[in-house]
């Protein structure tokens, strides 16, 4: 279920990357080349994007699909960005939250997309609750699973954790309470990116001072570099740091060794997971 992609770099259209290239986001929605779950992503869509000098990213989302939105060509042709999070959405449950379902959620600096689904929503992660607040679970934006998801990030955040700390403690709580979960997430503040593989497809193509990171390529450019499953990925525009994750359902994992990517080359030995 659903493609997102995000990008650092250049300040250029946001439909340089999400519409033009032969394999974008946009024919995504219809044509996903290597999406593992479903087939075609209708169930809203939605682009963030950050204006310079403002911290807070701006937000355009919708609850059909892509392709019926007549304006949505128009608004990536003329805003133009360096920093932006998109995503696609094929539903795992329908539901009445219309756009507000729709990536990416976002609160202060932060924009976020989750690619996967939650077995046993909602009343697997029922436990869960008690490590978040009245106040979040109200502002939540949507009561699906991917909000919930976010709530959970965005509590270890605002208590102080970094990006990637906040990814990988949240896979990891996820994956305890309902084995099976499928959990890519994606995170930007602008400046950098975080993600993680966990049950789908996530792949990174960096060089010349920027960083995509996606659910699939949006072309057939060779440096494009798949992202090993149970991986925590972090990019700027300069590098691309890649960690295992630890299995909740294995006894033993191996232990993180960050790796740096050279932008636009091969990953050396010790930035796959084992």
């Amino acid at each position: 279920m659903c493609r997102h992609v995000a990008c650092v770099g250049p300040v250029e259209p946001l439909g340089r990357l999400l519409v033009e290239p032969p394999h974008a986001l946009y024919r995504q929605s219809w044509a996903p080349r290597r999406q593992r779950h479903g087939t075609v992503n209708a169930d809203g869509f939605g682009v963030g994007w950050y204006a310079e000098g403002d911290p807070a990213p701006a937000r355009y989302r919708r609850a059909g699909p892509i392709w019926a939105d007549l304006s949505f060509a128009d608004l990536t042709r003329a805003v133009r960005s360096g920093a932006l999070l998109a995503a696609v959405r094929d539903a795992t449950l329908a539901g009445a939250d219309a756009e507000a379902a729709a990536a990416p959620f976002a609160a202060g600096p932060w924009l976020f997309s989750h690619n996967g689904a939650v077995p046993g929503w909602p009343g697997s992660l029922t436990p869960l609750v008690r490590g978040l607040s009245a106040a979040d679970v109200l502002s939540m934006e949507a009561r699906n699973d991917s909000a919930f998801v976010w709530a959970l990030v965005l509590a270890r955040l605002r208590a102080g954790d970094t990006e990637g700390q906040a990814l990988a403690d949240t896979v990891q709580e996820v994956a305890a309470a309902a084995p099976g979960s499928r959990l890519n997430l994606l995170l930007t503040n602008g400046t950098t990116i975080t993600a993680t593989a966990w049950g789908d497809s996530l792949w990174y193509l960096a060089g010349s001072g920027r960083a995509v990171v996606a659910s699939e390529p949006h072309d057939d450019d060779p440096r494009w570099q798949e992202v090993p499953d149970r991986t925590l990925l972090t990019a700027s525009r300069t590098e691309v740091l890649l960690t295992p994750l630890k299995d909740p359902d294995t006894d033993a994992a191996p232990s993180p060794t960050p790796g740096s990517a050279r932008p636009g080359g091969p990953p050396s030995p010790e930035e796959t997971c084992p």
